[in-house]
């Protein structure tokens, strides 16, 4: 090299998805219709490529005469690009053909500078952009997945608005001058249910009121008579009980939905267990020295996840780890984690985006639990909190409960083990620490002098 300060040499090799392809097509949907681009070589002219452009009606029939002519066509790959769920059809349609489809994100093909921005060029630059192998395809999860994430999506829209019916009802109360609220833990209890049940049917009686709680709240029975003395009245009761059977509904809902889930995850092979014959199936995993739990019980075993929980990490992750390489890639996939953005020697953090809402929420949800235990994630959290603040460890919590998750499912026979909560102290190797704290005492001025205990 001329330049003495010009670095070695490094050698990256391309991805396997980015290769060239010889026959393409690209379709850039719409919600009524798909502008198709087909990208052949030139018969008329060798050495070069002619671009087919046309519209196709966003309709089962003709998607699916689209597929046949570019399977005649030998296509090798197809590119949709689509905004809110407009792709759907298209990809449903082409993977049931056979054909090799694959969804790309519309900010890694937006307009460039100096073209015309008309839904004809940018179905043609899509399909240079395919040829050439430069875009990422986005996780498409396999058909039973999809439909697992369809119930699991649904359980929780349902829980969200279960929990902004017992906002309202709250606020409703409030309204009646009723502070139940404020002496009881949460309005979801059976006791502070059947006191607004009470209070709907026509009780008015704080005193009869506050003696319908019950187990621990009992103790509570003086500050429920002061907090349900309020002017509930009967138009309260009327709107009370609309609510109330909202919530029934919901729960009910809910409970057949998580029912469904356990099935839908219980009929996925790769969510069998193994018993220690190797037999494997449904109900295998459960007995002694099985080699292999199912996967709901080995996730469920991560601080912090519940059944639930996992099942809706599941249906958004998907089982096949073959699409995440490492851990690492389903971090970052999932948002994580921050991007690095680097101009010459300055290289910077930013934030990672916002990435899938219902797994980054379920993950939220088991890293607030999972603090809250003696563990190793909870004493990771503890330790996190003093120097970053409450958000960010959260987020390195969920990070850590992902990568675990990577591992269990990539590796079908692993168990999760705790590290335990002294883990850190453990590890901590005690001349280092000697070392640390000697250097600190002679910072603020003193003179240390070492004498190992007898």
């Amino acid at each position: 090299m001329a330049n003495a300060k010009a670095s070695a040499v490094e050698v990256i090799p391309d991805p396997e998805q980015e290769r060239v392809w010889d026959r393409v097509a690209a379709i850039d949907v719409a919600k009524d219709s798909g502008m198709v681009c087909v990208r052949v070589p030139d018969e008329d002219h060798p050495g070069r490529r002619a671009s087919r452009v046309w519209s196709v009606p966003a309709r089962m029939g003709q998607v699916i005469e689209l597929a046949d002519h570019l399977a005649g066509e030998r296509v090798e790959q197809v590119t949709l690009e689509a905004t809110s769920d407009y792709w759907r059809m298209f990809f449903y349609l082409f993977e049931a053909a056979g054909l090799n489809v694959v969804l790309v994100n519309a900010r890694e093909v937006k307009n460039v500078p100096g073209r015309a921005k008309t839904d004809k060029k940018d179905a043609v630059w899509l399909a240079k952009l395919t040829e050439r192998g430069m875009l990422r395809a986005s996780f498409v999860p396999p058909a039973r997945v999809r439909e697992l994430r369809d119930y699991t999506r649904m359980r929780v829209d349902l829980t969200r608005d279960r929990t902004r019916c017992w906002q309202r009802l709250e606020k409703l109360l409030e309204d009646a001058l009723i502070k139940i609220s404020s002496v009881a833990s949460k309005l979801t209890t059976r006791s502070t249910r059947e006191m607004i049940r009470a209070l709907v049917r026509g009780e008015r009686d704080p005193r009869r009121l506050a003696d319908l709680a019950r187990g621990p709240m009992r103790a509570k029975i003086p500050q429920l008579v002061e907090a349900l003395t309020g002017t509930f009245d009967d138009h309260h009761g009327e709107l009370a009980a609309i609510w109330l059977d909202q919530i029934d509904y919901l729960d009910e809902q809910i409970e057949g939905l998580t029912g469904r889930i356990e099935t839908l995850i219980g009929a996925l092979p790769d969510a069998w267990g193994i018993d220690a014959d190797g037999t494997t199936g449904p109900e295998a995993g459960h007995g002694a020295g099985a080699v292999a739990a199912p996967v709901l019980d080995r996730l469920a075993a991560i601080p912090g996840l519940s059944r639930d929980t996992a099942a809706t990490i599941i249906a958004e992750t998907g089982l096949d780890m073959s699409r995440f390489p490492t851990a690492g890639h389903l971090v970052s996939w999932a948002r994580l984690c921050p991007r690095t953005v680097q101009s010459g020697a300055r290289s910077r953090s930013r934030r990672g985006g916002k990435g899938n809402p219902y797994l980054k929420g379920a993950l939220g949800q088991a890293a607030a639990a999972a603090a809250r235990t003696d563990t190793f994630l909870g004493h990771r959290f503890r330790r996190l909190v003093k120097r970053m603040g409450k958000p960010k460890a959260y987020v390195a919590i969920a990070r850590s409960i992902l990568v675990v998750i990577w591992h269990l499912l990539n590796d079908p026979t692993a168990s999760f083990y705790d590290l335990g909560p002294d883990y850190y102290a453990a590890r901590q190797k005690t001349a280092a620490a000697v070392r640390n704290h000697v250097r600190h005492l002679r910072a603020l001025g003193f003179e240390v002098s070492i004498t190992p205990a007898a």
